[in-house]
């Protein structure tokens, strides 16, 4: 029998983030908003001006950080946001790439 909580599970998206979203703070909004959760991770700008940032953590707290890449800081517009989940790496610690 498992008694482990799905809500505990700990999880890894990787996340494409589209529209005006390079110039406007985003990259230090999502590492100030993802280290107020205790998410760890990175996020950088892409050269074809798409922002990709890597968030692990708890599922329900990624899934918040998720919903808030929608949004983004004030300046940004955001188009789309593609996310994978991919193979949980451990990473300690967020920061800008």
């Amino acid at each position: 029998m498992d008694n482990s909580k799905p809500q505990l599970e700990q999880i890894r998206a990787h996340v494409i983030i589209s529209g005006k979203v390079q110039g406007v703070g985003y990259r230090y909004a999502t590492m100030d908003t993802a280290s107020q959760l205790r998410l760890s991770g990175w996020v950088r700008n892409l050269p074809d001006r798409r922002v990709e940032a890597v968030f692990e953590g708890n599922r329900k707290v990624v899934e918040e950080m998720i919903r808030w890449c929608y949004q983004g800081p004030p300046a940004a517009m955001v188009k789309d946001v593609v996310v994978e989940y991919e193979e949980l790496e451990g990473l300690r610690g967020f920061d800008v790439r």
